[in-house]
């Protein structure tokens, strides 16, 4: 047991873990060195990878490609099997070049991106906004201009925009329930996890404006809701609890980012509406490009999606924002729509079905 108070007065108790004597004594030396760092130069002297982890996480972060424990071997696979233990301010550029050949050696620079850099500089910009770690330009990979390489599998779906037409198109050819949740995705641009988890409290009608307090970064932050959902978003408040649920009548289950059933709701919009390259995260990609050829200036439109989150920002995130209001409501609205009749009767059409789904009545016998 290390029993004591640390140079800033603090009491500290806590248990070595063990029972060898000589183990123990290693373990207390090393923390009170540890103490006696983070009493001169700070908390960014002595927090490591793992803690920012652990921190991101029981803010609303998430844990997909971070790496795991294995039980087997006692240590973590993955980004935290190299970063574990590691102080913040000892990782380099270097280092995480190093550790993506290591764990990604033969995939491109989109998947490396994703499951490497994403995760790590989210994880990051948590520390940085806890003073743990200062702001670094961390470089990812970036195809080379002028290459000649064809990718050999089809893209994505989700991956790239669309036009509001085609989203529309898409959108029809759903069932209410699901078409409802697209819907908000494709005027918000939010993501699709933040969207799932969404309830009633969040969500300030009159003001046109929703409050996120904890995002994928695990920093909070305000996101604008566009006039043409208001319809839509009005009994859904009303009626309180998670906004958007499965035809059920229950939340959508989330596993490692994504829903079974809304999965399933896709394919078949995919497959009746013959856009089989959109999806759920389509509609982020949608809004970010619809701001830019709108001639929203890039912080506006960073701020709406979530990307540019400062010290300011972050302190009135439950504030109506009326530049991003303003700017969100600039996205195209197309009648058709806006006339569906579950846009504002989305707790009425829940159990409805779009033509052509829903329970099978061509396999039913007919008595002659």
């Amino acid at each position: 047991m290390i029993r004591g108070t640390d140079a800033t007065g603090r009491e500290v108790h806590e248990s070595t873990k063990t029972t060898h004597k000589a183990t123990a004594e290693g373990l207390r030396v090393k923390k009170e060195g540890g103490l006696l760092i983070e009493a001169v130069h700070g908390k960014k002297a002595v927090v490591t990878f793992d803690q920012a982890v652990e921190s991101y996480l029981d803010n609303g972060g998430s844990d997909r490609f971070l790496g795991k424990f294995d039980t087997a071997t006692g240590a973590y696979n993955g980004l935290m099997g190299h970063l574990n233990g590691v102080p913040l301010r000892k990782i380099t550029q270097s280092d995480m070049n190093t550790i993506g050949k290591k764990l990604y050696p033969k995939v491109q620079s989109d998947t490396l991106n994703r499951q490497l850099w994403t995760p790590f500089i989210a994880v990051w910009r948590h520390a940085v906004a806890m003073e743990w770690a200062d702001l670094r330009m961390w470089i990812r990979p970036k195809i080379p201009k002028g290459t000649t390489v064809v990718r050999t599998r089809p893209e994505r779906a989700g991956t790239k925009p669309v036009e509001y037409s085609v989203a529309w198109e898409f959108v029809r050819k759903m069932s209410p329930g699901p078409a409802s949740l697209m819907t908000a995705l494709f005027y918000t641009g939010m993501r699709p996890i933040e969207m799932f988890a969404l309830s009633s409290q969040m969500v300030n009608v009159p003001d046109r404006w929703i409050t996120l307090n904890h995002s994928k970064i695990g920093e909070p932050r305000g996101v604008p809701l566009h006039e043409f959902l208001v319809p839509l978003f009005t009994p859904l408040v009303e009626r309180g609890g998670i906004l958007f649920l499965s035809r059920l009548g229950t939340p959508y289950p989330i596993d490692d980012g994504e829903s079974g059933q809304m999965k399933t709701a896709i394919i078949g919009a995919q497959r009746r509406s013959g856009h089989r390259h959109v999806a759920p995260y389509t509609a982020r990609h949608t809004t970010s490009t619809q701001l830019v050829i709108e001639g929203v200036h890039p912080h506006i439109k960073d701020q709406i999606l979530g990307h540019a989150v400062d010290s300011m920002s972050r302190r009135y995130t439950n504030v109506p924002q009326a530049p991003m209001i303003a700017a969100i409501n600039k996205l195209p609205v197309i009648e058709a729509w806006s006339q569906a009749p579950w846009m504002t009767d989305p707790i009425g059409h829940l159990t409805k079905f779009v033509a052509g789904t829903g329970r099978r009545t061509d396999l039913i016998k007919q008595s002659r």
